[in-house]
């Protein structure tokens, strides 16, 4: 499995801790340090769709300035922000080795992981 998120994000922090505690494989791919691919998102959105990575909740999102948010309007404008301002993107995208995207920490999900 794959865990896709920035270190410092508590729900990050969380979700791999849950990893460790259920002694689960996975491989981390830092957003700050490795960034994210166009073709990856192109992936995450034909799966969940584009609207449901792009964090309007969090700090990234508010400190944008309101043009910059309001010019957000579609895949092609949101990708090349989340591209510019990785921590823009909800958090954690763990992949399953099934293919499954799980967005966010939801532990009744990862439990689904181990049956």
């Amino acid at each position: 499995m794959k865990i896709y998120g920035i270190p410092n994000c508590n729900t990050v922090k969380k979700t791999l801790d849950w990893f460790k505690l259920h002694q689960l494989d996975y491989e981390f791919h830092d957003f700050k340090k490795l960034g994210i691919s166009s073709e990856k998102l192109e992936e995450w959105a034909d799966e969940l769709g584009w609207e449901t990575f792009l964090n309007k909740r969090g700090t990234t999102w508010k400190m944008l300035d309101a043009d910059i948010q309001r010019s957000i309007v579609c895949k092609a404008d949101a990708f090349k922000l989340m591209q510019v301002k990785p921590s823009i993107i909800k958090r954690p995208v763990i992949e399953t080795d099934s293919g499954t995207i799980i967005l966010g920490f939801n532990e009744d999900q990862l439990s689904e992981l181990l049956k």
